[in-house]
């Protein structure tokens, strides 16, 4: 692949270094789990807080999609992240066609978009947000990837439509997922339906776990009915619905 290593891009990386801290680093690679076997193996972090990253994206909103494309490729996760956000912002600002492109270019790129953090800042307002008016077997084929990645990117997806208060998504794709084994999806779609419950209906989520509850993971279960009374949390954690 081409270098754009511009002298916009030399900047930017620059200012973000400016933010960056070893003892912040350390605490980063911990949480985002980057150890030998995690789900971040390999992950590096130079320190740099989310508010700080999004200061720095916000200065540079205007640096072109190749550079962009650099940028997300970088082996920094804050590097990644700060991509991540000009590409929000540029979809957003984006006129139809720049919106497309940029629903592409995020889908061609998912290998790099590769921490839950990246996913869950981006999916509702990049493919979410495109594919609102629009067919959405794409978000069926990413639920149904070996990708750990694709699979949470489908489902924070559908978070665009539970904020319109549109649930049928949602459950189509935790439907996919119901016995994923992956505790990060298992969480994903846990907080989907949660969210469901709490923008659409409690009487949808709880419809669609009333047959379902007692055949999903635990840690999706406990998500899903977080905001359920406690009575009523408690008869779903005992099986007595």
């Amino acid at each position: 692949m081409p270098k754009h290593d511009t002298a916009g891009l030399i900047l930017l990386r620059a200012d973000l270094r400016k933010y960056a801290s070893k003892e912040k680093a350390k605490i980063l690679a911990r949480f985002f789990k980057t150890g030998p076997g995690e789900y971040g193996e390999g992950d590096v972090f130079i320190g740099v807080v989310v508010p700080d990253t999004r200061r720095v994206a916000k200065a540079y909103i205007n640096i072109s999609l190749p550079e962009a494309e650099e940028l997300l490729h970088s082996k920094i996760h804050e590097e990644r992240l700060c991509a991540v956000l000009i590409l929000i912002e540029k979809f957003r600002k984006g006129d139809q066609k720049t919106r497309e492109q940029i629903y592409k270019f995020y889908l061609e790129n998912t290998g790099y978009i590769n921490n839950w953090d990246l996913i869950d800042l981006s999916a509702q307002h990049i493919v979410g947000e495109f594919l609102a008016d629009k067919p959405k077997a794409v978000l069926y084929e990413l639920a149904r990837s070996k990708s750990l990645w694709e699979r949470r990117i489908a489902v924070l997806s559908t978070f665009n439509y539970i904020c319109r208060a549109k649930h049928e998504e949602t459950l189509k794709i935790a439907e996919i997922l119901l016995n994923d084994e992956q505790d990060l999806i298992q969480k994903a779609v846990g907080w989907m339906l949660r969210e469901v419950g709490k923008r659409c209906s409690e009487k949808i989520l709880e419809d669609f776990l009333q047959s379902r509850y007692k055949k999903m993971p635990r840690t999706m279960l406990r998500y899903a009915i977080e905001r359920l009374p406690e009575a009523r949390r408690k008869a779903y954690l005992k099986g007595l619905v």
